[in-house]
């Protein structure tokens, strides 16, 4: 009879622990949230795509914070991920090669932006894929918010599997992830009735919309409304902010999530 009841209390206690144990660990994508050994469980559980996102530190004209990219790449690889449920998100990448600075070419004319070598970016890609790998990670997604490196990414990702060939590691890069970011965002604000001079390349109504839904604050709205139409000495290219909205930029993140993840769905299947 004590034996039995000592098993009892013992196995409460268990419960009691790993209840405790659970309501502890973070509910959270974020890598950088995680213990090593929380990660190491999550791993072996079956979280075996880790998103690397990657966004860049530049000039958005005068009314967007130059951490635009690196804000948006972070907020729109979680809301895939947590769409996936079985991947995890990598810290943001946040200095990318933004143009020359001796002298100073594209974005790097404006202050804030900053710059690297396009081999020290595609090193330190590698280097990271190299380390999700050995930790257990299947799939190493690179999701780039900016148009200037995609072709760095590209290279990046068939070195890495060509160097991975034989192994269960495997790079990917969706395509869809930029092209709805950029084309097919601009197709969706045409046929809400606005303009190409509007929408822009870079920092206009599409860029700055994007912004508001993913984080207002980092938009100087008050400023814009109140502005006279911007031009491409303030960097901003081809459009016009002057009407952007979160109600219009909820949309494009909609259709970037959704594609994304039927992308990365489709790439990872059977794996």
């Amino acid at each position: 009879m004590r034996h039995s009841l000592r098993r009892v209390i013992a196995s409460v206690v268990l419960l009691i622990a790993a209840h405790a144990s659970f309501a502890q660990a973070p509910q959270t994508v974020q890598l950088q949230n995680l213990t090593w050994t929380e990660l190491r469980d999550q791993v072996r559980a079956g979280k075996t795509t880790i998103i690397i996102p990657i966004g860049g530190t530049e000039q958005s004209g005068p009314y967007v914070a130059v951490g635009k990219h690196n804000v948006r790449a972070e907020y729109l690889s979680e809301k895939i991920a947590q769409r996936l449920g079985n991947a995890l998100v990598a810290p943001v990448v946040a200095y990318v090669p933004e143009g020359g600075y001796a002298p100073p070419t594209s974005h790097m004319r404006f202050p804030g932006t900053i710059t690297i070598p396009d081999d020290v970016f595609e090193k330190l890609l590698e280097s990271a894929a190299n380390s999700f790998a050995v930790h257990g990670f299947r799939n190493i997604v690179f999701l780039g918010d900016h148009g200037g490196y995609q072709k760095d990414l590209k290279q990046v990702v068939a070195h890495l599997n060509k160097t991975w060939a034989g192994t269960n590691a495997r790079a990917i890069l969706p395509p869809e992830y930029y092209e709805t970011s950029s084309d097919g965002y601009a197709q969706i604000l045409r046929q809400h009735g606005y303009r190409d001079d509007e929408i822009g390349t870079h920092a206009g109504l599409a860029d700055t919309s994007l912004q508001l839904a993913v984080a207002p604050q980092m938009v100087r709205l008050s400023e814009l409304k109140a502005a006279p139409k911007p031009g491409a000495a303030d960097g901003v290219y081809d459009g016009d902010p002057r009407r952007s909205s979160a109600e219009l930029g909820q949309l494009g993140v909609d259709a970037i999530v959704s594609r994304t993840v039927d992308a990365i769905r489709r790439d990872t299947a059977g794996r």
